[in-house]
């Protein structure tokens, strides 16, 4: 049975979504006028969507957190692609130290393992990607906190109680186990394939919450589905950049895009969102990038489907 998720309801939940794209929209365009395109981080999607239309989800209620955690992976994996080349030993790096972070400060922004994944993948050495990952999340928490002191002023605002405690550090180590064996099957993937996102980086935060939070985790009973709404927002990610070209309009687009497979499958996979943006930093992708992305998540979520059957876990599509 699929979890229950404490979005806002009716109105507000619409204006909360329209908030979200018309976020992305004004990054985007700061983005392009600045010159700085990673300044568009693609997990400022995920991020977004659930800090607004959840005012009362674990991400909204940490916005220190929201900034610091993903500066942090940021700057690791910055320095990390500037001495190492793609392979094993960096990938493994990475997202190992991006994990480490993540559970020492008992973060629960997992898309800021992204954040440290996403230079490697695509070649960013630049010390500037760090400082525009500071600008997006410190205007996306200045915007959480003051819309959820207005979204939560009705009584009637929240459909269901607030999150229960998902600090990672109280997890035991082997879905982390679990997890960095799946990261490096996927490195073995693409050294094979030479389709760099199979290991997209918003899939990462999917296995993480899947394997590490999975109680907590919306789609972690949904693997059927999951792989399905990926490949869905990674096509129409790819044909916006495709026709319309980079920018605020491409990006509106592909976030709604996102909003609509998340809402048509009634599945709360903000990470998602994040996979529909990515065409938006990439350097020409091409039809290959939903084929990637659609091995990466059948991947994973077979992974997943073993690792439960070995810890007992029960896997149900809803």
């Amino acid at each position: 049975m699929q979890r229950k998720i404490d979005y806002l309801h009716g109105e507000r939940r619409v204006a909360a979504e329209l908030m979200s794209l018309i976020y992305i929209a004004i990054i985007a365009e700061i983005a392009i006028a600045t010159g700085t395109i990673y300044v568009l981080f693609p997990e400022l999607g995920a991020l977004s969507h659930d800090v607004f239309t959840r005012p009362r989800g674990s991400w909204a209620r940490a916005p220190l957190l929201l900034v610091i955690t993903p500066v942090m992976t940021s700057l690791l994996g910055t320095f990390i692609t500037r001495h190492l080349p793609y392979g094993y030993l960096s990938v493994i790096v990475t997202v190992a130290g991006a994990l480490a972070i993540v559970l020492g400060l008992r973060s629960p922004i997992a898309p800021a393992i992204s954040a440290g994944l996403l230079p490697l993948t695509l070649g960013v050495t630049s010390w500037w990607y760090p400082p525009g990952i500071v600008f997006g999340t410190v205007l996306l928490a200045i915007l959480s906190i003051i819309w959820r002191r207005f979204a939560i002023v009705s009584s009637n605002a929240i459909v269901s109680s607030p999150d229960e405690d998902t600090s990672p550090g109280a997890e035991s180590w082997w879905p982390v186990a679990g997890l960095m064996i799946l990261v490096t099957i996927a490195v073995t993937v693409v050294e094979l394939t030479h389709l760099r996102f199979v290991l997209f980086p918003p899939l990462v935060v999917i296995g993480f919450e899947m394997f590490v939070h999975t109680r907590q985790c919306p789609w972690a009973d949904r693997i059927v589905s999951l792989p399905i709404v990926c490949v869905l927002t990674a096509a129409g990610g790819f044909l916006c950049q495709h026709y319309l070209g980079v920018g605020p309009v491409a990006s509106l687009v592909a976030m709604a895009w996102g909003v609509l497979m998340l809402r048509a499958f009634d599945l709360h996979v903000p990470p998602a969102l994040a996979v529909a943006l990515l065409p938006q930093v990439m350097d020409s992708p091409t039809i290959l990038y939903p084929l990637a992305v659609g091995i990466g998540t059948s991947l994973m979520t077979a992974s997943f489907a073993l690792y439960s059957r070995f810890a007992r876990r029960p896997v149900v599509e809803s």
